[in-house]
């Protein structure tokens, strides 16, 4: 795989999705060096060759070419399909879950987003129109949010 991802990363796309599942996905709660994710897959598949070493090369790109086997045992890891490393779309559709499971986890926003569940529509749509002005005002991006509240 040599294809590299189109935003300005010049790492394979495979070193940059697999660095995005690190950097993101906490399975059991937790971030994970290099080198527990391999502990933990040899652990699960005691045939698996892998290092911490051999996985940070991979995250960097200075390998890229793990074995079919690897790769479905960190997609397992991970909780993602082994479709993810290859697939445009599946890999998409992956990063922006985790992009607003990231969210979530950030201090305040699972207050309200608690706060707001089983709200009126129009009550919704009040509050979304407040903070988006305090989103403006500390000069945040908009959030391209086509569906609206619900």
């Amino acid at each position: 795989m040599t294809e590299t991802d189109t935003e300005g990363d010049d790492r394979p796309r495979l070193a940059v999705r697999l660095d995005d599942l690190f950097r993101t996905v906490r399975p059991k709660g937790k971030h994970w060096t290099n080198a527990e994710v391999a502990e933990e897959l040899k652990r699960v598949n005691p045939e698996l060759k892998v290092g911490g070493v051999y996985l940070s090369q991979l995250r960097t790109g200075k390998r890229s070419n793990p074995s079919p086997d690897l790769l479905a045992a960190l997609a397992r890891f991970f909780g993602v399909s082994v479709a993810y490393f290859f697939d445009d779309k599946v890999a998409e559709s992956v990063l922006g879950e985790l992009a607003a499971i990231e969210a979530l986890r950030q201090s305040g926003v699972r207050a309200i987003a608690m706060r707001a569940a089983g709200m009126k529509k129009e009550n919704l749509q009040a509050i979304t129109a407040i903070m988006d002005q305090y989103r403006q005002l500390q000069g945040l991006p908009p959030v391209d949010d086509s569906s609206g509240p619900e």
